[in-house]
């Protein structure tokens, strides 16, 4: 294709625009309720609270501004683990906190280690790297990163594809202590020599599951056995999700130090019990009739809706604009500019509506999502599980609904029930 030019803006670096968030839902405090199972050797005792952790008094500061009262059950856990230095696979629902509970730690680490920017080295060595599937979430975690790093010399740097690469090594270069990255922008830049990999001391799989499988697999298994790549016993790595197979969890074990430990909060794999699901069979050829009916029945409530191709993605928003409801879309196939303009104005509420692939089920934190429609349903039980957990997020509620039609999704059937069950 055409040479990437695209340079994003900067975020705003005021400490307002860093600490900004969204407030926590009315069923914040039943996250408590769900039961966890820690599986592993001699784990080290939950948290109950933030002083616990014994966390330096930058990083105490950092929580408070960024609005963190309370623990979840999955920091609870997670952060004790990662503070002994012990291997991690974890598993709690969408929405629950799972981004803090891996970076609160490791920068405690990282401070208490003592770690300093290395600014304009031709080639960095950061002690963090973390890997997520898409571009929109590890631009995410990357804002999220900065929250806690505030005030600091650790530096996070995010890279991700679709922009210029110049651009991408000019970021690196700068500094880079947390390394926030995609898949094939990492290995890029790796391939440059513009990153060493010899002072890793986490890496951090975030949406493990699908960073393991046939999509990215092969890109986290050229990482791993990179010559450079800190040997796994030498090495944190910690892996997080809302979902995790059986096949995918014994996959995951090989990168993992011997007695890692896996934490599961609430039924593992299962939906966020904050979103209330509805099924509806709906035959193919009056989707469009029933979408058109729900959206004016919402009014200009937060929706997104999940369709199974990129060209019905924009084919489904634009025919949405002609009914006069205000819509968006977002594929793998779109300009990142584009991506990023249209989950602008989805974030803003200019455009209410966002009609996305899977390119967007995962990870995503949007504020005020209050409904999911599955116009077509995913392939798999996990991807639909992602999916509405777009909405009800952090003790929010939310709605989802989803479009069945028993000659194409037949094979969900079975699984459906049993989270619907669960």
């Amino acid at each position: 294709g055409p040479k990437v030019t695209y340079v994003p803006l900067p975020p705003p670096d005021d400490e307002q625009a860093i600490f900004a968030r969204y407030q926590e839902g009315i069923n914040f405090d039943k996250y408590d309720e769900n039961i966890v199972e820690v599986l592993g050797l001699d784990p080290p005792a939950p948290l109950q609270n933030f002083e616990e952790a014994n966390l330096c008094q930058t990083l105490n500061t950092n929580v408070v501004k960024a609005g963190y009262r309370k623990l979840t059950p999955v920091q609870k856990y997670s952060i004790p683990i990662i503070l002994a230095g012990r291997d991690l696979m974890a598993c709690a629902q969408t929405g629950s906190g799972k981004t803090a509970a891996f970076l609160l730690p490791i920068v405690a680490h990282m401070m208490r280690d003592g770690v300093t920017a290395s600014s304009f080295k031709e080639q960095q060595e950061p002690e963090c790297i973390i890997v997520a599937p898409t571009r929109e979430l590890i631009n995410q975690i990357f804002l999220e990163a900065r929250k806690f790093v505030y005030g600091t010399c650790i530096r996070p740097v995010v890279i991700y594809g679709g922009t210029q690469t110049g651009h991408s090594i000019c970021q690196v270069m700068q500094g880079c202590n947390v390394l926030c990255a995609t898949p094939g922008r990492l290995l890029d830049i790796i391939g440059r020599a513009k990153i060493g990999l010899h002072n890793v001391k986490y890496l951090v799989l975030d949406e493990a599951d699908r960073m393991l499988d046939m999509g990215f697999g092969l890109c986290m298994k050229k990482l791993i056995s990179h010559p450079s790549m800190t040997p796994k016993d030498k090495r944190q790595t910690l892996m997080f999700s809302a979902t995790f197979p059986e096949e995918v969890r014994r996959l995951a074990s090989e990168f993992l130090k011997g007695d890692y430990l896996f934490v599961g909060v609430g039924c593992v794999g299962g939906a966020c019990s904050d979103v209330q699901q509805s099924i509806l069979q709906v035959p193919q050829y009056s989707k469009r009739d029933k979408l058109i009916e729900i959206l004016q029945s919402i009014g200009r409530e937060r929706t997104m809706v999940f369709v199974d191709k990129k060209k019905k993605a924009d084919y489904i928003a634009a025919f949405l604009c002609q009914e006069k409801i205000p819509a968006t879309s977002i594929h793998g196939d779109r300009e990142q500019r584009e991506r990023e303009i249209a989950l602008q104005d989805f974030r803003s509420g200019r455009c209410p509506v966002l009609v996305a692939t899977s390119v967007a089920a995962r990870g995503l934190d949007i504020e005020n999502v209050q409904h999911v429609i599955n116009f077509d349903l995913p392939s798999t039980i996990e991807e639909y599980v992602h999916r509405i957990g777009r909405t009800g997020r952090c003790g929010n509620t939310g709605k989802a609904v989803c479009f069945f039609d028993n000659s194409s999704d037949g094979h969900l059937a079975q699984s459906l029930v049993r989270v619907l069950s669960e």
